[in-house]
């Protein structure tokens, strides 16, 4: 009978999804970078890193589709590899998020007390401090790097998720079910992992979503500062920054990757924001 209800509940969350605009045209943006992602070889007319001082600041042509940079390298195959990049950044730092985010709220939540105590107030220190600053004041310990990039903005996002998972583990550890498994005899572990988990899952997708967004924007703002991307990696953040002096002679070496960068985050927060009204059982579909 559970598993019954839990597929009419998921039927019910992507009927609504089908019939929620927002969520095609997410859903749409973000399958369009994908498939560029993936086949970024094929798409591709050039080797997004070869320079060619010759052919700099060319503009769009046939052969060049829109056009060249500073230092002759096509902004078109740029672009299409900075998806990889921009995507890789953003489904990495989420994961590492999340994964430190659950484990952080639920034993707060759950266990409450001083531990709840300790932990929350750490992740009060951490919200305190503005997301691109702290994820600044990372990679300048860290060093330049995409890989530390990466890991400050995991970093910063963690009492993100933290709070949200205690917010809904305080919920559910009150509720018949649980209550019943402590009076059986269940392990604390076992509860966490089997009983109370599994009902706090819905605002973390939400979140998770909206946060590959947020994690996109941020990286590709450290790459802007020179706190990101190495020198020359086809980055959309860093192209901004190494092209916005000749952004009259050459428009679309900026506007190109910033296109790119709202794109993409557009689609996550629509996305997003699609999931928050289906997976609210209070919306009528």
């Amino acid at each position: 009978m559970m598993n019954a209800t839990a597929g009419t509940s998921q039927q019910y969350v992507f009927r609504k999804l089908l019939r929620h605009r927002s969520a095609t045209i997410g859903a749409s943006i973000i399958l369009f970078f994908i498939i560029i992602a993936i086949f970024a070889p094929l798409i591709a007319t050039h080797d997004p890193r070869h320079a060619n001082i010759a052919e700099r600041l060319k503009g769009w042509s046939g052969t060049y589709y829109l056009g060249t940079d500073g230092v002759g390298r096509d902004i078109f195959s740029r672009v299409v590899y900075g998806t990889r990049i921009s995507l890789k950044v953003g489904l990495i730092s989420m994961s590492f998020s999340i994964g430190f985010g659950v484990l952080f709220g639920a034993i707060a939540g759950y266990y409450g007390g001083r531990l709840d105590n300790l932990i929350m107030r750490v992740m009060d220190m951490m919200l305190a401090m503005p997301s691109i600053l702290l994820a600044m004041v990372i990679v300048t310990i860290l060093g330049q790097s995409l890989t530390n990039a990466i890991v400050a903005v995991s970093i910063v996002y963690i009492p993100q998720y933290a709070r949200i998972l205690r917010a809904a583990v305080l919920k559910v550890r009150e509720l018949d079910y649980v209550v019943a498994a402590k009076v059986i005899g269940a392990s604390n572990s076992r509860i966490l992992l089997t009983t109370v988990l599994p009902n706090c899952i819905a605002p973390l997708i939400v979140q998770a979503t909206l946060g590959i967004g947020a994690a996109i924007l941020d990286a590709a703002g450290l790459s802007f500062l020179g706190l990101g991307a190495e020198i020359g990696e086809p980055e959309w953040g860093a192209m901004l920054n190494e092209n916005r002096k000749f952004i009259r002679r050459s428009p679309l070496a900026v506007t190109a990757p910033g296109i790119a960068i709202f794109l993409i985050v557009l689609g996550f927060n629509l996305l997003g924001d699609a999931l928050r009204d289906a997976l609210d059982p209070q919306i009528d579909g």
